[in-house]
């Protein structure tokens, strides 16, 4: 296992303010609601023609299906072939009782129940029935994602974490084998030392890319792109052509 990989940051933006208003406003093919544990969770299924994999989103603590950071990256991934399924992990009354108390938004257990709930729903669905899956997590979402992959191991094949909490994942680290991406910004210290503590236990393939410049929410210039590109390829390398990854 090597050290992490840097990634130079471009020198020109690729993608502007308005590009990011764009992804935010995106409308989805579908929105669905799907079945879990007794409740419906709302989600936005986007299917583009020819996709070659499909990528679900797990969002971050006190956030949701519309974060204009996960809609970006989505909107990179559906414009080199793959599906998105964005999700509300909480339903609205849930969402409502949490932001008073803040209970939901760590229950990694809970949260991966759900992110499990979906992924059996998504697999069943035609136009994705024949497509490999990945997930998408993004921090209290990176461990749910986790935790989901190592109850569904040969449905994910690739995982990717943004600024993401993979030590609230507890033992389950220890099990999981799905190629994992590590994607933290490079002052978001007390995350990278967190992340850089997880990849050691996790079993399968993993690198870690620290985005030079970049803190939690790589709201910096040029930052988000960068997470699109290298979440693109990973997915890219494990979904569509699956071989060996090279820890870098």
């Amino acid at each position: 296992m090597g050290p992490p990989a840097l990634v130079p940051r471009l020198a020109t933006p690729t993608l502007s303010q308005e590009r990011l208003r764009d992804c935010f406003q995106v409308t989805p093919v579908r929105t669905v609601q799907i079945p879990a544990d007794g409740a419906r969770i709302d989600g936005d299924l986007d299917v583009p023609a020819g996709a070659r994999g499909a990528v679900v989103f797990a969002h971050g603590s006190g956030s949701s299906r519309h974060s204009p950071r996960n809609r970006l990256v989505a909107a990179t991934l559906r414009d080199t072939g793959f599906a998105t399924l964005l999700l509300d992990l909480l339903t609205p009354a849930e969402e409502r009782a949490d932001a008073a108390s803040g209970h939901l938004r760590f229950d990694i257990h809970f949260l991966a129940a759900r992110l499990v709930a979906a992924t059996d729903w998504l697999a069943r669905q035609a136009e994705v029935a024949h497509l490999p899956l990945g997930y998408f997590g993004a921090s209290t979402g990176a461990a749910a994602a986790l935790r989901a992959a190592a109850e569904r191991p040969t449905l994910i094949r690739a995982i990717v974490s943004r600024g993401g909490r993979p030590d609230l994942a507890g033992d389950t680290l220890d099990v999981v084998r799905t190629p994992t991406l590590l994607i933290v910004g490079g002052e978001d210290t007390t995350v990278l030392a967190l992340n850089e503590r997880a990849r050691s236990r996790l079993g399968g393939p993993t690198a870690l890319v620290v985005i030079p410049g970049a803190t939690h929410l790589f709201d910096e210039p040029g930052a988000l792109e960068e997470v699109a590109r290298v979440a693109t390829d990973w997915f890219s390398r494990s979904l569509v052509h699956p071989a060996p990854h090279i820890a870098s």
